[in-house]
């Protein structure tokens, strides 16, 4: 049997990148003793006050086909939300509401870019980028952020980029998996470019909520930009709501109508009461966003100073999200090996980072979207390891626990 050439696009590297996940998933659901943190689900239920509103929208019989682009209350809440974060002043006509922010990239890729463009994207770049340009034809660039200067974006080089063939920077922007923030002057180095050459700017800003250090600058705040910007956020992670797969572009009305339109074919509209429940989060969840980054913050810091000092091991404090990137290069494994021996030899599941980029290769990306207590079992049995790698090597161990 044949198939479209759009199976080949939407593979890649970056589609690979959960195998781990999914082994120790589905050993977990073995009932297997293992500690996951590999991947960015928060732990937190999704709090109450914003349940009981789908529940009551479904109880009132809510279940009917919905506004394709999004109901006007949740719109209108997304538009006033990204007034304050990003700074952008936006209405609900500027919004368009999605499965997702990956449903929302998907799309934005489609109506943006096709067959001879290419797009720029900054690496260490997010596993799916690949997949979801390549699948309207476009071709991927990528531009490296090197670990020499922090992952943090190289202007000059993003400039050499550029050819007549480039239609669109990818941005993502608090970075995942770094943790990066960029500043106002990287955004509006970036700015400037996008200016000169007549391209877009798609900022990926899904953790703009869960900064630790620094204001987040949003990219179509800054001048000339709002209308070649398009900026991708959801409820994910900032309200705990990954499986409500509410998410969100916020653009030019134009390309909000292309949006709309293809929207009416693929996905025609969420769930009313999933809009009812997403609309209450916006609007008074506020107090639960700032209660969930201050756990997050503690277990960064947490997770740091557990990690920080082992040798082999070599972190990069994120400025937001929820992951640390952790440098093991100089342990002599692989980031693949060390991933996989970590899990097999203490059921330790971590991210193996060279599926975000040649840039990441040597590099871990471990979550703390788990309880302390698991987080801490974790650093344990991390420590552990790295004393059973250097004792195989003949080389003096790790000494035990720094709370021991």
């Amino acid at each position: 049997m044949r198939f479209s050439p759009l199976v080949e696009r939407i593979g890649g590297e970056g589609a690979e990148a959960w195998a781990i996940h999914g082994a120790a998933s589905a050993a977990k659901a073995r009932g297997e003793d293992v500690v996951m943190l590999s991947i960015g689900d928060p732990d937190f239920s999704t709090p109450e006050m914003i349940t009981q509103v789908a529940k009551s929208s479904l109880d009132a019989g809510d279940t009917h086909y919905s506004d394709i682009v999004g109901r006007l209350p949740l719109r209108e809440a997304i538009a006033a939300q990204h007034r304050r974060v990003n700074g952008q002043a936006v209405g609900p006509d500027n919004v368009i509401v999605m499965a997702g922010a990956q449903n929302a990239l998907f799309s934005t890729s489609l109506c943006l870019t096709g067959p001879g463009d290419e797009v720029i994207v900054l690496e260490p770049v997010y596993v799916t980028y690949e997949a979801t340009i390549r699948a309207s034809g476009a071709t991927l660039v990528t531009v490296s952020q090197p670990e020499s200067n922090g992952f943090r974006p190289d202007i000059a080089a993003i400039e050499a980029a550029v050819t007549e063939r480039t239609r669109a920077i990818y941005i993502t922007n608090p970075n995942n998996p770094t943790g990066v923030m960029m500043t106002r002057t990287e955004l509006e180095g970036i700015a400037d470019i996008a200016r000169r050459h007549d391209l877009w700017v798609v900022a990926d800003e899904v953790y703009s909520t869960l900064t630790f250090e620094g204001q987040h600058v949003g990219m179509a705040a800054l001048p000339g930009m709002a209308e070649r910007t398009v900026t991708i956020s959801s409820l994910s992670k900032s309200h705990a709501m990954t499986g409500w797969r509410v998410g969100w572009v916020i653009a030019p009305e134009p390309l909000i109508q292309h949006l709309a339109r293809l929207a009416l074919c693929m996905l025609y509209g969420l769930p009313g009461f999933i809009q009812a429940a997403a609309a209450t989060a916006l609007r008074d969840g506020a107090q639960e966003v700032e209660r969930m980054r201050a756990i997050y913050l503690h277990r960064r810091d947490l997770l740091y100073r557990e990690l920080d000092g082992l040798p082999g091991l070599r972190m990069i404090k994120p400025e937001a999200g929820m992951f640390l990137f952790v440098d093991i290069r100089e342990t002599g494994l692989s980031s693949t090996e060390f991933a996989w021996d970590l899990y097999r030899d203490q059921g330790v599941a971590v991210l193996d980072a060279t599926a975000f980029g040649k840039t990441a290769d040597g590099f871990l990306r471990v979550s703390y979207t788990v309880s302390e207590e698991e987080l801490m079992e974790g650093c344990r049995r991390i420590r552990s390891y790295l004393a059973g790698l250097a004792n195989r090597r003949g080389v003096s161990a790790v000494s035990g626990s720094k709370n021991s």
